[in-house]
């Protein structure tokens, strides 16, 4: 069974495989396999994603 998400887990189980097939023509195929059988496809390209933010500190006011 085939199925997309967009956004990996963090940690795999053991025995999970990330599988690169080579087709005629140059063209690629990505997908995790993990020991179940699952298969998630992976993107030709990865996702743009948006720009990691700065954290930013709140600075209590003093009573001067």
């Amino acid at each position: 069974m085939a199925y997309s998400t967009t956004r990996l887990p963090a940690r795999f189980p053991v025995g999970t495989k990330f599988v690169i097939e080579g087709r005629a023509g140059g063209d690629l195929s990505r997908f995790i396999e993990f020991p179940d059988g699952t298969k998630l496809r992976l993107p030709k390209r990865p996702a743009a994603s948006a720009p990691a933010g700065r954290r930013t500190r709140i600075k209590a006011k003093r009573a001067h």
